[in-house]
């Protein structure tokens, strides 16, 4: 592997834009089996976070000095080193040299013109952006999500906040996890001696967080692989299978008795709109169909989860996205209450249940709702 580290942010961006990697996984991987250096490894993970979340952005910078669109390998460099130059904090002499180093020699004349006029130009901060969407760096249909949703300035807010990287959050037993996540694993309010179901699962920090209370943990999810995930991260954390079993299950058809578990936490697939920093290539990768699909996936998955739990039981539903489409506008049978007290957390109120946006507390967007079975 080079040991470049633009050179290594360049393949990693290319198998991200053109082979459809998840950032959040091919990153770390790949940086486990370099040779680089702690601060190199760093550079790396910078540069293709911040060129993904900022791609839209990075296209603007450059495109006024383009006059017919180059081809996507020319383009991912393009956009490289105009995220070096307007968001990375490096000179632009070096933004420029380094980046053009890295284009093929039928391009590299082209490069060097595009970036070299880029970095004599205004800055991010002072440039006449297109649109808030190119300057916020999302496509026009998830600006106007937000804006529908909770309205201009705070969208502007959120998705502003989107565009830094997450300050890592680190619990007693050393899992780093986001901090809005651990206040959903809170409201369950697992206690010792119960039975408590994950129906949704991994990565396991929500079902681990449950085990820490002292209840018996059934941690679920669809795929083996993403199941091995939660049982490795139970496995580092000490965790027994008594205290934390896993299996690989459907959601929509769970292999577990009716009215078994105390309490039932559906952490529910979603299109992850709150969390757009923590998973950079998801703006450019989710469709507004897919948000339909998935609320009719949430629904099914919410039947389910409520049928395994017992009278007296609590079920609580969760999302890292903050439209209603996928949260509070899902029905919920007969012979539940809901939950009105307010959880640990900066939740604000939202229909029946509660939301946080990423700039209220410097978190993922994420919406809660818990629910109590009455009969």
């Amino acid at each position: 592997m080079s040991d470049d580290p633009r050179r290594v942010a360049l393949t990693l961006l290319r198998r991200i834009e053109d082979e459809g990697a998840f950032a959040n996984l091919v990153v770390p991987s790949t940086l486990d089996r370099s040779d680089l250096s702690r601060s190199d490894r760093a550079m790396v993970t910078d540069l293709v976070y911040g060129t993904t979340r900022l791609r839209r952005a990075c296209d603007a910078l450059v495109d006024r000095h383009i006059s017919s669109s180059p081809d996507a390998a020319t383009r991912r460099i393009l956009r490289l080193g105009a995220y070096q130059w307007g968001w990375g904090g490096v000179p632009a002499h070096a933004a420029v040299h380094e980046t053009v180093s890295l284009a093929p020699r039928r391009v590299r004349g082209f490069v060097n013109a595009v970036l070299r006029r880029t970095v004599e130009g205004p800055p991010p901060s002072e440039l006449k952006w297109p649109s808030l969407a190119s300057q916020l760096s999302v496509p026009d249909w998830i600006y106007d999500l937000y804006v529908d949703e909770v309205g201009a300035e705070a969208a502007v807010a959120s998705l502003a906040r989107m565009n830094v990287p997450p300050a890592p959050v680190v619990r007693d037993d050393g899992y780093v996890q986001d901090r809005a996540s651990t206040w959903v694993a809170a409201a369950v309010g697992a206690q010792p001696g119960e039975l408590i179901l994950d129906l949704c699962a991994a990565p396991g920090g929500k079902a681990t967080a449950l085990a820490a209370s002292g209840a018996t943990v059934v941690a679920a999810d669809l795929r083996t692989q993403r199941a091995g995930l939660i049982a490795e991260n139970a496995h580092r954390l000490g965790y027994s299978s008594d205290q934390l079993s896993v299996i690989a299950a459907d959601g929509t058809l769970p292999p577990f008795a009716e009215s078994q578990f105390d309490a039932v936490l559906l952490d529910a697939p979603c299109s992850g709109l709150g969390a757009l920093r923590r998973r950079p290539d998801s703006r450019w990768r989710v469709e507004p169909r897919d948000v339909d699909v998935l609320s009719s996936l949430q629904q099914a998955l919410i039947e389910s989860a409520t049928m395994l739990v017992k009278p007296g039981g609590r079920f609580v539903y969760s999302v890292c996205t903050i439209n209603a489409s996928e949260s509070i506008d899902h029905g919920i049978s007969s012979g539940w209450e809901v939950d009105d007290v307010p959880p640990e957390g900066q939740w604000q109120r939202f229909g029946h249940g509660w939301r946080v946006l990423p700039h209220d507390a410097d978190t993922d967007g994420m919406v809660l709702m818990r629910y109590r079975r009455v009969a």
